[in-house]
C-alpha cells in the first residue's frame, strides 16, 4: 500500500485492529460460549447456572441446579411447591432434562411430594431405560433415588385454593359439561350434546402466571443440555400434564444444532412441539431470533389468543426469543450469561 507523505498509517492501523477484534454485526463467534439462557427474569437461576459452568460442571449439572434453584425460590409461585393447587387443592410437578449429546431425556409429570423434581428427572437418565414417569410411581421411583417425601402445600397454596373456591370454581378447565362449568364446581357429567366454544387462554394465564422456567446451557464446545421445571396449570384437573415434562415441547437439546425450551400455556404450545421445531429451523441455518418468531408464528394461526413464548440459542453462541402479543402480554422477558455480557442479564424482546 502507497502511503502518502501526510501518513495515514495510523487510522489504517486502527481500522485493521477494530476488523480483527469485532465480529460482523449480527454474527456470533466462539469468544460467546459458554452462554446460559432462561426464561423470565429469574436471576437466581441464571446465576446458579453460571456459577456451576464456572466452577467446571457440566451443561447437565448447570440446568439441573439452575432450574433446580427456582423449586427451592419457588419462582413467581410457579415452579416448585406451594404455588399452582391443582382442583383437589395439591401442589404437583412436572419437569424434564435432555442431554444434547445423547439425546437422552429424563423426566417427571404429575410428581406429588417430592420438591426436586428436575433432580429425579436427572435420575431417570441415570438409572432407567425409560424417558418419563408419572404420578404416583414416580415418586415412588424418587424415594428409592434418595429424595425425602415433602408436603408441597403451604399456607399460600390453601389459601388460593381456597379463593377458587370461593369464586365458584372460576376459572376451570372443562368443557361440555354439566352443570355448568362457568358458574358451577361440579361435580361434573359429560353433556350428551358437545358444543365448541372459542379457548379462552389469555384469561387463564397471565403474565402473573408464568408457568415453568425453562433452561438452555451451551458449553464452550458447543454441547447442548437443556430442561424445564414448574407446577403446571393452576387450577389444573388432577392428572393434567402440560408441555413442560415433553422432549420437543417444554424444551429440546441438540449439540449438533441448539436448544430451546418455551413457557406459557402448555394445553396449546405443546401441540407444536415448538422448541424441538425451533431447534430443526437453526439446524437449517435461521437465525434463532427469527427460529423463536416462525414457532410463535405458526401457533399464532391456530391459537392467536395464546400465552406464550420461546428462548432460543444455537451452538456458536447466538441466541434469541419471543412471544405472542396478547393484552397485559407485550414483552417477554428472559435470562441470558455469557462471557460477552459478564454477567447474568436481564434481557427484554417485544411480542408480535
Amino acid at each position: 500500500m502507497a502511503v502518502g507523505r501526510g501518513g495515514c498509517w495510523p487510522g489504517v492501523m486502527v481500522a485493521l485492529l477494530l476488523l480483527a477484534v469485532l465480529p460482523p454485526a449480527g454474527a456470533a463467534s466462539a469468544a460467546a460460549l459458554p452462554v446460559v439462557i432462561n426464561t423470565w427474569a429469574f436471576r437466581t437461576a441464571a446465576e446458579t447456572a453460571w456459577r456451576v459452568l464456572e466452577s467446571g460442571g457440566s451443561e447437565l449439572d448447570a440446568v439441573e441446579r439452575g432450574c433446580g434453584q427456582c423449586e427451592i425460590d419457588q419462582c413467581d409461585g410457579s415452579v416448585g411447591y406451594g404455588g399452582s393447587p391443582d382442583e383437589s387443592g395439591e401442589t404437583t410437578l412436572d419437569a424434564m432434562i435432555m442431554d444434547g449429546n445423547t439425546m437422552e431425556v429424563g423426566a417427571v409429570a404429575d410428581l406429588r411430594r417430592v420438591k426436586n423434581a428436575i433432580g429425579v428427572a436427572r435420575k431417570v437418565i441415570e438409572y432407567t431405560k425409560h424417558t418419563l414417569l408419572v404420578g404416583e410411581s414416580a415418586s415412588l421411583f424418587a424415594v428409592k433415588m434418595g429424595f425425602p417425601y415433602e408436603d408441597l402445600t403451604t399456607q399460600k397454596s390453601l389459601s388460593l385454593y381456597s379463593e377458587w373456591l370461593n369464586q365458584s370454581c372460576q376459572p376451570n378447565y372443562w368443557k361440555n359439561v354439566v352443570p355448568d362449568s362457568s358458574t358451577s364446581c361440579g361435580p361434573y357429567k359429560r353433556r350428551e350434546e358437545i358444543t365448541h366454544k372459542e379457548e379462552q387462554t389469555s384469561s387463564q394465564r397471565s403474565v402473573r402466571n408464568h408457568d415453568t422456567i425453562g433452561m438452555v446451557v451451551i458449553g464452550v464446545s458447543g454441547t447442548v443440555a437443556s430442561g424445564t421445571s414448574t407446577n403446571g396449570a393452576i387450577h389444573k384437573i388432577p392428572g393434567r400434564v402440560g408441555d413442560s415434562p415433553i422432549a420437543g415441547a417444554g424444551s429440546y437439546a441438540d449439540s449438533t444444532a441448539g436448544g430451546a425450551a418455551a413457557t406459557g400455556d402448555g394445553d396449546i404450545m405443546m401441540r407444536f412441539l415448538p422448541s424441538y421445531q425451533a431447534v430443526e429451523y437453526m439446524r437449517m441455518g435461521t437465525d434463532p431470533t427469527v427460529a423463536c418468531q416462525k414457532v410463535i408464528s405458526r401457533i399464532q394461526k391456530y391459537a392467536p389468543k395464546f400465552f406464550g413464548a420461546i428462548i432460543c440459542a444455537n451452538t456458536t453462541g447466538s441466541y434469541g426469543a419471543a412471544c405472542n402479543k396478547i393484552p397485559g402480554f407485550t414483552q417477554f422477558h428472559f435470562m441470558v450469561s455469557s462471557p460477552l455480557l459478564g454477567r447474568p442479564t436481564e434481557q427484554v424482546v417485544d411480542c408480535i
